[in-house]
């Protein structure tokens, strides 16, 4: 809707790039308050993983760009830097390991950072949905509904004059809520990797559903026009969280009968 937020000069401040900003700012304060007031996360700590997850998240993102179009990237790797956009479930796995590795590394117990860490990419997921919006990348297929929105800025890289479903708002609001949930159930979790284990069950769930009205096809299908890529890594996703769900619950349960 609205790509370019402002403009002094020669200097051009983009309305994605802003949020994605917002969003990791605020993401990262949140992260070193809670590993702080929970596990004696100190500044450094929580700086030095605030980068390693930029960078992961930038590289992963990056990298899952080539299965929207492999021939393309193959043909012109170059297209990947020069080329605008990122692959959340990338950058999404690309940072799950980082995370492990710096918390075993630096002896934070890893199931309550990853709690935290939900709570924390929710933060950072919603606003750069929002960013998309302004951005138009991510839209949605068109629509006659009330809800519908039509990008007139050339600027946007959704179609324009053309009323779309909002996808990305759709997202955002979604992931938002998610928010909710986990803070909410974090106070009431039974065991730590719960609310982590949640969040990827819950976003996974939804993001399938979204996929439904996405109208991006460059995004890329493992079905043609049926099973999107994002929707395969979703049903991964979930089965992988609930197995670890499941084993996790038992040996609480175990531990609670002893």
């Amino acid at each position: 809707m609205h790509p370019v937020l402002f403009k002094i000069g020669s200097l051009t401040i983009y309305t994605y790039g802003f949020f994605i900003a917002l969003g990791a700012v605020l993401g990262a304060l949140v992260m070193w308050r809670q590993g702080y007031k929970r596990y004696g996360m100190t500044f450094d700590q929580a700086n030095q993983l605030f980068l390693l997850l930029m960078l992961a998240g930038v590289v992963g993102g990056k990298f899952f760009l080539i299965f929207e179009n492999p021939s393309l990237y193959w043909a012109h790797p170059s297209y990947l830097i020069s080329k605008n956009g990122f692959v959340f479930y990338g950058s999404l796995l690309a940072c799950i390991p980082t995370m492990l590795w710096y918390f075993k590394k630096n002896n934070l117990p890893v199931l309550g950072m990853l709690d935290v860490m939900a709570m924390v990419t929710c933060i950072v997921h919603g606003f750069g949905r929002i960013g998309c919006f302004n951005a138009g990348c991510c839209y949605g297929k068109p629509t006659e509904s009330i809800l519908g929105v039509t990008f007139t800025d050339s600027a946007c890289q959704a179609p324009l004059n053309v009323s779309l479903h909002p996808t990305q708002l759709y997202e955002a609001f979604f992931v938002f809520l998610i928010l909710i949930f986990l803070y909410l159930k974090d106070k009431t979790k039974n065991f730590d990797g719960q609310v982590f284990l949640m969040y990827l069950m819950l976003y996974a769930t939804g993001r399938s559903i979204l996929e439904v009205f996405r109208g991006d096809e460059e995004r890329g299908f493992v079905v043609k026009d049926w099973i999107s890529n994002s929707q395969s890594i979703s049903i991964i996703l979930i089965i992988v969280a609930l197995y670890f769900y499941v084993m996790l619950n038992r040996k609480r349960t175990f531990h609670k009968k002893i």
